[in-house]
């Protein structure tokens, strides 16, 4: 069993204690309207949460992916929804930290890791998903600049954003002809099209992005040219750790409420947890979230060691986002028709986790990626 230090402690009770205060209060009613409050995010930025594994030079805390996890299981607990904005804005923050400039580093990183500034990830387009490689948006240079025209899809921020990182197509098909580029929210040229009507995360916005012509100085790509698809790849790696947390902490939300109504209706004068099929049932889900958030831990763990950690990165979306499915859905079961209504967190956290199992990558994807990791390096450790 993990056993959080004090100083993680101390950041799991901060999270849990402003999304209780700030952001619970709103939850019910933002999943009604599809509202997203970009003012809690900012919010968050100055409590210290947007920031945790920016090195503290360029305004971070300088933790590492354990704490990151750590809070957004936390965040994720009371809502699943603004768990997913810190995670998203913490992805430029991942790429210029590792594939940025000094340069680039100063100008982007304090905002982004205060919260002043939200940030946004664009690399999916309607015929690009899990080929990400035949992305058809275009960077045209025109003297020190770049013209970047094209259509992003499923963009989390979309209209919300001050900082895109947006992936272009530079040099011939395929991923050695990606590059990619830091766009600035107001960019003339940048405007935004349908945004989606979805069945969970609906306080989380996400947008179609328009470029047309969106003129970019060389000095806000990001890395060299061709290195777009790279930066992209390793973005989703450490994502797939966040999403991973993400799904443990709505899935630990759901079984909490589970268990907590099991114990409480009686049924035949016993309460049903006392019966087997609905207490062996609680069981399974309490065995899926602990196993779900270890993995996750050692995927975090590996990549703050230094170590080769996307297989296990995948894994571990793979496992918790799965878990976060069967979980949500056993604990409508669990709650019977009280389940299926909106009286009940349940109902909501079923339709949050679905979309899990597709972002930062399908979990059929994961499994191609585990598989091409078994054919070169073997079986089980």
């Amino acid at each position: 069993m993990f056993d959080p230090t004090e100083e993680q402690r101390s950041l799991i009770d901060a999270a849990r204690a402003f999304c209780v205060d700030r952001i619970a209060p709103t939850v019910e009613e933002d999943d009604e309207r599809e509202h997203f409050r970009k003012d809690l995010v900012r919010e968050m930025g100055e409590v210290g949460l947007c920031g945790i594994p920016t090195p503290e030079e360029w305004g971070g805390l300088g933790l590492g992916y354990v704490e990151y996890a750590l809070v957004l299981e936390a965040i994720a607990r009371i809502s699943p929804s603004y768990a997913v904005s810190v995670a998203v804005t913490g992805l430029p923050q991942i790429m210029l930290v590792r594939f940025g400039n000094d340069a680039q580093r100063a100008e982007f990183l304090p905002k982004l890791a205060s919260g002043e500034w939200l940030g946004a990830f664009a690399l999916s387009e309607v015929g690009s998903g899990s080929d990400a490689a035949s992305l058809t948006t275009t960077a045209e240079r025109d003297g020190d600049d770049y013209l970047l025209s094209g259509n992003k899809f499923w963009i989390t921020h979309g209209g919300y954003a001050d900082v895109y990182v947006v992936m272009a197509r530079t040099g011939g098909p395929g991923p050695q002809g990606v590059s990619a580029f830091i766009v600035k929210g107001g960019a003339q040229g940048l405007s935004f099209g349908k945004k989606e009507r979805k069945m969970g995360l609906r306080a989380s916005p996400t947008v179609e992005l328009v470029l047309d012509r969106v003129r970019v100085p060389s000095a806000h790509r990001l890395g060299d040219e061709g290195q777009g698809f790279r930066i992209a790849m390793a973005a989703l790696d450490s994502g797939r750790i966040t999403i991973g947390a993400t799904s443990v902490g709505l899935a630990a939300a759901a079984l909490d409420t589970a268990v907590a109504y099991a114990s409480e209706r009686r049924q035949f004068s016993t309460a049903i947890i006392d019966f087997q099929g609905v207490g062996f049932m609680l069981a399974d889900m309490a065995t899926r979230v602990t196993c779900a958030r270890l993995l996750v831990h050692q995927a975090a763990g590996l990549r703050d060691a230094g170590r080769d950690y996307a297989h296990v990165a995948a894994m571990a979306k793979v496992v918790a986002t799965d878990a976060a499915m069967d979980v949500t859905t056993d604990a409508v079961q669990v709650l019977g028709g009280a389940g299926y209504t909106r009286e009940f967190p349940v109902e909501r956290a079923m339709r949050d986790a679905k979309v899990m199992q597709i972002v930062e990558g399908t979990n059929q994807i994961q499994r191609l990626v585990i598989a091409r990791h078994l054919k070169r390096h073997g079986g089980a450790p």
